[in-house]
């Protein structure tokens, strides 16, 4: 655990400083051209983007941090089916991260979810996304 605490403490800081979103941009973008998923926008590759930057959140600051951002960039899920697939995929992000013991654990079990993830799973402990129809080859 203490590398976690240390963590912690350098992202903190990274805050004060205005550097915490770029910081987690970087790191999600870094892993997203990595793993070469389609589905950019509503698809696999957007889940993975969602559930990574939520764990990011959640491993160096805290899940309620992602609670906040679902709630103001996602409507907390309601209005159309990508903002529920987001939200959906923002909260698991941020079990898996608040759960991890290191950073390449908390990269690798992103992974692992986004690999068992489905079409539209309605189970809170799936990784979902639209069907092919509604995705866009998008970085966003």
């Amino acid at each position: 655990m203490r590398g976690k605490r240390h963590w912690r403490k350098v992202f903190v800081l990274a805050v004060a400083l205005g550097a915490y979103p770029a910081f987690v941009m970087v790191a999600t973008y870094s892993q997203f051209f990595a793993v070469g998923l389609p589905g950019g926008r509503n698809g696999p590759a957007d889940a993975y983007r969602h559930s990574l930057a939520s764990a990011i959140v959640a491993y160096t600051l805290s899940p309620r941090c992602v609670d906040w951002v679902t709630a103001v960039m996602e409507d907390d899920g309601q209005g159309n089916a990508a903002r529920a697939m987001d939200a959906h995929n923002n909260r698991l992000g941020a079990r898996i991260g608040a759960a991890a013991d290191s950073w390449n654990a908390m990269q690798q079990a992103v992974l692992a979810a986004v690999k068992n993830g489905a079409i539209d799973a309605r189970s809170s402990d799936q990784i979902t996304w639209l069907a092919p129809a509604a995705w866009q080859e998008r970085l966003y």
